[in-house]
């Protein structure tokens, strides 16, 4: 036994005992030189990880909101501007002393409710129509937690101001913030909505020029943060937010007034007449200066009103659409025989109601497609008379219809005889023109055609415009019917905005310019960042044919199709137009239903402005009469040429009894500037 425990006690030998012994010290040393450089650590960057703590904490940076900028007439009216708006927002834990008095409770202890929450409560029943129920028992649940509670949005600053008064005077009002936004104003209501569009609550541009010129518009975000100098104190830097530019529009807003008064007194005129709807499925007028492409006036009704975009009063009327699946399995926007009214409005469903919406804000001058019928008779005539087909001296017999591709075509006059082309333009003959074509040749009338910028977009300044290339017809795939219908205006689509640019061409000596919308664009301050100046893309005919046609245009005011378009004391000139429309559910001509329109210029020997009106199946028994437009015409422009100081050409007859009545609008009226 005694040897055994010699054994256990020579088990370290005393080579290994101090091997031991140094394996220790060399661990005691590490600690201790570890110990050491954390101190070392802690001493030399003490205050740059205790900012790094610090700065952990809730010093939250601010989004300073950017002001969207603001779109102008070509006089400096506005149009659409940005008001700062505040939303109140509640914090329950800065209100109840930062947490400290609570000590990281959930609910808040009686003495913060005697020192904080009880006048903050009162101010905010004081000032705003809050529930305050709700406020209360959301702060007392929230003081240890940083909550923030939006109450209330979108205030104006009348609003909140004696609030804010209030709350400087009266330390122990406290956890109650007014967070800042930008909310969109459109003064002018229902005014020049198809131009402008409206915003998104994100401050995106939803069709018209706030679309087009979103990111112009737009401006970039400032902040408000802290951080923390040397010394550990904090510091707020403040990086200011960069507005928006601004847009300066061609749009002259009297005289769109006039326009959109007289398209108002059309609908209030014609609106119920046969079925119970608008007076017409879309009417629309532009005017554009001949001699830049600039925009003087463009409107559509019916309208909207883009500070309530989703008012269903707009709708009311109107004939209701729906998203149908066509035969080759394609989403497609499909007009219903249904026209609305409150009871159709309350059996829509939300997508059904977004819909109809959506068609209601497009802008029907240039999304708006259909057979331009006889206007697009000078454009036949000049595109012969430039290529040399024919010549001033060309006449053309009209025995009241001409067979074409086994087909009889008529024309609208049953015998007019042998007629010379001022005649035929005059007279609106479409046999003359189908004769005009037949010499032409398809070929030669789609370059023309496309040389006029039809089937091609004009790419004027605003959003949505209407692609129609695939609504005119090529060279290869027109046969000698297409080409005699195409030549007085019918199997071709256009819009509004394409014909009224090639007309301008017509009448100022062959010259396209570019339609647009915008003069100039500025920065916050006034300074001028672009200058938008006239384009002119092409020359589409000789100024010796443009004056043959400007002699055509004018007999059509003086002797033919247009005499009523003229305004008393004016000579202008100008060309009707009369189309069938296309059934949707048969695909076929519908008998009863016309698109009739006018196109003219003012005036007559020296055109400055064209103006084009367009009235989609007015509310009548018999649509096919182009005086729904013609008078339309002649009551704006009465109203426009004394205002643009175009003096009267003729002298001015003694008036000998009232002036009829112009019927009182329904809708909120138009500001009058």
């Amino acid at each position: 036994m005694e040897e055994n425990k010699r054994k256990r006690r020579q088990i370290f030998a005393p080579r290994m005992q101090k091997k031991l012994v140094v394996l220790f010290v060399i661990v005691l040393l590490a600690f201790a030189g570890l110990g050491a450089r954390l101190v070392f650590i802690v001493t030399e960057n003490k205050n740059e990880y205790q900012k790094q703590v610090l700065s952990q904490q809730a010093y939250n940076s601010v989004v300073i909101p950017f002001k969207r900028g603001d779109i102008y007439d070509a006089n400096g009216t506005i149009m659409a501007t940005s008001e700062k708006v505040y939303n109140l927002v509640v914090d329950a834990k800065v209100m109840t002393n930062n947490g400290k008095a609570n000590k990281g409770k959930d609910n808040a202890t009686r003495e913060d409710l005697e020192k904080y929450i009880a006048p903050t409560m009162q101010a905010l029943d004081e000032y705003f129509d809050l529930d305050m129920d709700k406020i209360r028992e959301h702060v007392i649940k929230n003081a240890s937690k940083s909550s923030w509670y939006v109450v209330q949005k979108r205030m104006s600053y009348e609003e909140v101001k004696p609030f804010k008064d209030a709350q400087a005077e009266n330390p122990s009002i406290r956890g109650i913030w007014f967070e800042e936004e930008y909310k969109r104003l459109y003064p002018n209501g229902t005014m020049a909505s198809d131009i402008l569009g409206f915003t998104s609550r994100d401050s995106n541009g939803i069709y018209g020029l706030e679309e087009y010129y979103n990111e112009d518009l737009n401006g970039i975000n400032g902040r408000e943060y802290g951080y923390l100098e040397e010394d550990l104190t904090l510091e707020r830097t403040l990086k200011p937010a960069i507005d928006g530019y601004n847009i300066h529009s061609t749009i002259d807003m009297n005289i769109q007034r006039i326009v959109e008064k007289h398209l108002l007194a059309f609908n209030e005129k014609q609106k119920n007449t046969v079925i119970t709807a608008n007076g017409a499925e879309n009417v629309g007028c532009v005017i554009m200066d001949v001699d830049s492409g600039r925009v003087l006036a463009m409107a559509g009704y019916p309208c909207f009103d883009p500070n309530d975009t989703w008012n269903t009063d707009a709708l009311l009327g109107t004939r209701m659409v729906e998203m149908v699946t066509n035969s080759a399995g394609y989403q497609e926007l499909h007009k219903t025989n249904t026209y609305i009214d409150q009871n159709v409005i309350d059996q829509m469903d939300d997508a059904q109601l977004e819909l109809n919406l959506q068609n209601l804000w497009k802008n029907f001058c240039i999304t708006g497609t259909y057979e331009p019928g006889s206007t697009i008779k000078p454009f036949t005539v000049a595109s012969a008379l430039e290529m040399g087909a024919i010549t001033k001296h060309s006449t053309f017999e009209c025995k009241g219809s001409l067979e074409i591709g086994g087909y009889t075509i008529k024309c609208h006059n049953r015998d007019d005889g042998v007629l010379g082309l001022e005649a035929a333009v005059a007279k609106s003959c479409n046999v003359a023109m189908m004769k005009i074509a037949q010499i032409v040749g398809a070929e030669d009338f789609c370059e023309y055609q496309q040389n006029f910028n039809f089937g091609l977009k004009t790419n004027i300044d605003l959003a949505g415009e209407a692609r129609t290339v695939n609504l005119i017809y090529n060279a290869d795939d027109m046969g000698p019917t297409d080409l005699a219908t195409n030549s007085f205006g019918q199997n071709f689509n256009v819009s509004m905005i394409q014909m009224i640019s090639g007309f301008c061409s017509l009448i100022n000596g062959g010259y396209y310019y570019e339609p647009h919308m915008v003069d100039k664009i500025t920065n916050a301050s006034g300074v001028v960042i672009e200058n938008r100046e006239p384009r002119v893309l092409k020359q589409t005919i000789s100024e010796s044919t443009s004056e043959l046609i400007r002699q055509y245009c004018n007999a059509v005011v003086e002797y033919g199709t247009g005499k009523t378009a003229r305004p008393v004391g004016y000579r202008i000139g100008g060309k009707t137009g009369t189309a069938e429309t296309i059934d949707e559910n048969t695909h076929k001509r519908h008998p009863d239903e016309y698109v009739v329109s006018f196109m003219g210029y003012a005036p007559a020997d020296h055109p400055e402005i064209a103006i084009y009106v367009v009235v989609d199946r007015p509310n009548a028994a018999k649509q096919d009469d182009a005086k729904f437009a013609t008078y339309l015409v002649r009551d704006i422009l009465t109203e426009v040429l004394p205002y643009m100081n175009i003096y009267p050409t003729e002298e001015m007859p003694v008036q000998t009894e009232a002036p009829k009545e112009t019927p009182q609008p329904t809708q909120t009226p138009v500001p009058a500037l």
